[in-house]
């Protein structure tokens, strides 16, 4: 006897709905677009096909480990988590303490949840997060500009008639920052309406190849050209304002030093092409500007960030149908916040600035190398291999192993988790319930959809449970972690006024509160005082709503309320923050230096998410293989044949190539998360590939945001058997 049962996908930041069909024992058998979802309406990627291998992957751990010198040794719960007691009991300071969460937080019910009640328990600011190693400049920015980090704009892209594409690869990656399932079928929609695409890249990518126009630019040049840009719109009086904005002036003044003649030489874009391009956002009667991870991770992240949505605010597109939006996600909910603020505190050693509570995660092996008195000794990793994603990861390999003590909740064995003194698993996927918290904030339509377990725990404690045991052990406190928290959260809601339950009694609305787990009422809570709830007196949503709709609800379009989400000290768009405009005058003074001859850039293959998908064999092979890619003049130029030696300020691979016109020449590709060698993961050691970020510089980071740098990176190419002169 089968089943047949439906799941958002939680591997990308498609948020697709999926149809699987499990047997008798619970395994599944298919799985297929949920066509009835009305967000991605049966869209379906290689990876959520793949959702059953990797959920039973016979690799993944189903029992903790406790390391014993080199071996390891299964052990129940209850003996994993005295053994964590038992490490953190040694730690006299606890500003000795860390923490790094990894990218599947963000696509996990429990890390959205659980994860900053571990912080505060740990009582620490060493936080660390894929976030610095990925979109921490797009959070600055827009902290910074609107007042809150998470006011992220987003392309309308159903309705928007011109799209200006930097640094995104979303037939690859399946939209970033950007939710948008079936993001190929959303862009062929564009253009089919007579819209027009244009993708800026160092690479002629899946995305570029569909545009209607692809400009090659150099990989650590975008802050350049889009302040070519925005010089034009200023010089031909091309600025059409919708919204009261502060700093103008400021704004105009610093993009006089940016004349596209100027920035053509540092790009590679031809200055006629940079005027086009201004006057063509100009000119659309609606246009939205769009950039990602290629403009986050290099030296200007920020500025190029911050650059994206001062052209959609001086073009009029920001918060209008058609241009760049804000969603309204269905669990937000809050007072107005202390406006946003960078660098409340600062790391030890480097002296590097707080962002959104974190720390860059490029100076976590300063901070456990260098001697002193906060010096990191115990460490919990949740869901990250940063040895194979962080800058520099043969450093932070060698610092993992003289912690005193490591902590990993983790599916795997692998290169990071391989140091820790205890690994907890959570269990299968199916097992758990799913709400993307995080990613239906970026989402290009309104929508809300609920995943419930679908398969029995069977003793084994849910990843909710783990965090929240790991935050009580750290606190030293009993008692539900819950409830105190839906305690806390129903008094803020009944004392603020407007949240539609203010003054109500506490225990009365705790009463009402549906859901078989803590995370489930937790969840109802956030609905029910959301902008669609049935207590917020707009609407009646809830989780049992959710659960009567399993392929999940339609909230509408996006709709302009730039009111609602500004939280400046000023109330205005803040067009020229401080801390940004400072770091103009850094740009201005690397405008004329000579770019190296070669930098290196990463890569997203469509069939791949970070490292924790290489063990899954469908997903590996074919195009999704560690490879440089490298264009035909420079092989022939270097006198390169199969593979070469690729070198750096930091380390040296020596990697097979792919010969490729569809990058620019003086610029090499290698793909993210590889680097398996000697694994237990049995699939991901066969197809091993090597680490990008053996070649990365964690000294190097994008200086307002603290983001580390992995495009644009210098390198020296060899042939193989070449021994070159240090």
């Amino acid at each position: 006897m089968t089943s047949t049962v439906h799941r958002t996908c939680p591997l990308c930041e498609a948020v697709c709905g999926l149809t699987l069909t499990l047997d008798e024992g619970g395994h599944v058998t298919s799985v297929r677009g949920d066509k009835d979802d009305p967000f991605s309406k049966g869209f379906i990627c290689p990876k959520g096909a793949s959702l059953g291998q990797l959920d039973e992957d016979p690799d993944r751990l189903r029992r903790p480990l406790i390391r014993e010198g080199d071996l390891w040794r299964e052990v129940g719960w209850e003996e994993a988590f005295a053994a964590v007691k038992a490490g953190l009991d040694r730690v006299a300071d606890r500003r000795s303490t860390a923490i790094y969460l990894g990218n599947p937080n963000a696509h996990s019910m429990a890390g959205a949840l659980y994860g900053a009640p571990l912080i505060r328990a740990l009582g620490t600011r060493n936080v660390y997060s894929a976030s610095t190693a990925d979109q921490m400049p797009k959070h600055v920015a827009s902290g910074l500009m609107f007042g809150h980090p998470l006011a992220i704009p987003v392309p309308d892209l159903d309705r928007t008639d011109y799209l200006l594409m930097l640094g995104a690869n979303p037939l690859e990656s399946n939209g970033s920052l950007c939710t948008a399932p079936d993001f190929p079928g959303r862009l062929k929609a564009l253009r089919a309406r007579g819209g027009r695409l244009v993708v800026v890249d160092p690479r002629r990518t899946r995305t570029a190849a569909l545009a209607d126009e692809h400009v090659f630019v150099r990989p650590g040049t975008d802050a350049y050209l889009l302040f070519g840009i925005v010089h034009t719109l200023f010089a031909e009086d091309l600025v059409t304002l919708a919204h009261q904005v502060n700093g103008l002036a400021e704004v105009r003044e610093a993009a006089k030093h940016f004349p596209p003649e100027a920035v053509a030489r540092r790009t590679g874009v031809p200055a006629e092409v940079i005027v086009r391009l201004a006057r063509e956002l100009a000119a659309a009667r609606t246009a939205a500007v769009y950039a990602r991870i290629g403009t986050c991770t290099a030296e200007f992240g920020t500025l190029a960030q911050w650059l994206v949505d001062v052209l959609n605010v001086l073009t009029g597109n920001l918060d209008r149908p058609g241009g760049a939006m804000f969603p309204k996600p269905a669990t937000e909910f809050g007072a107005r916040r202390k406006p946003y603020a960078v660098g409340r505190w600062k790391s030890r050693v480097r002296g590097l600035p707080e962002s959104n509570g974190e720390l860059p995660v490029a100076t976590l092996a300063d901070e456990i190398e260098t001697p002193g008195e906060g010096q990191v000794t115990f460490l919990i990793t949740v869901a990250g291999n940063p040895v194979l994603s962080a800058p520099h990861g043969a450093r932070l390999d060698a610092a993992f192993g003289r912690l005193d003590f490591m902590v990993s909740v983790d599916l795997y064995l692998n290169e990071t988790t391989k140091h820790a003194n205890v690994i907890l698993p959570p269990p299968r996927m199916l097992q758990s319930g799913h709400y993307d918290f995080t990613l239906l904030g970026f989402a290009v339509r309104n929508y809300a959809r609920y995943s419930p377990p679908l398969l029995p725990l069977d003793g084994q404690p849910s990843e909710a449970q783990i965090l929240a045991r790991l935050a009580v052990i750290a606190s030293g406190l009993e008692g539900d972690l819950d409830e105190f928290v839906i305690g806390e959260m129903l008094r803020k809601a009944t004392e603020t006024p407007g949240s539609g339950v203010e003054g109500r009694d506490v225990a009365e609305l705790r009463a009402e509160l549906e859901g078989e787990t803590g995370g489930e009422r937790r969840l109802d809570l956030m609905l029910k005082l959301g902008p669609y709830g049935e207590w917020a007196g707009k609407g009646d949503l809830s989780l049992r709503k959710l659960l009567d709709n399993p392929h999940g609800l339609d909230l509408g379009p996006l709709e302009p309320r730039l009111g609602e989400v500004l939280k400046t000290a000023s109330g205005l768009i803040e067009l020229a923050p401080p801390q940004i405009v400072e770091d103009v005058e850094r740009l201005r003074g690397k405008l004329e230096e000579d770019p190296p001859e070669i930098v290196l850039i990463g890569r997203r293959h469509l069939r791949s998410n970070n490292s924790w998908l290489h063990n899954v064999g469908p997903l590996v092979g074919g195009s999704n293989t560690c490879t440089l890619q490298i264009n035909p003049a420079d092989v022939a130029r270097l006198g390169l044949d199969g593979e070469a030696v690729v070198r750096s300020a930091k380390g040296q691979l020596t990697v097979p190539l792919e010969p490729t016109d569809t990058i620019m020449p003086g610029v090499v590709s290698l793909p993210h998360g590889w680097g398996h060698a000697g694994s237990s993961q049995s699939v991901a050691a066969e197809h091993a590939g090597v680490s990008v970020n053996t070649l990365t510089d964690e000294s190097t980071i994008d200086v307002p945001s603290g983001n580390a740098v992995f495009n644009g990176v210098p390198v020296t190419i060899s042939p193989t058997g070449v021994i070159i002169a240090q």
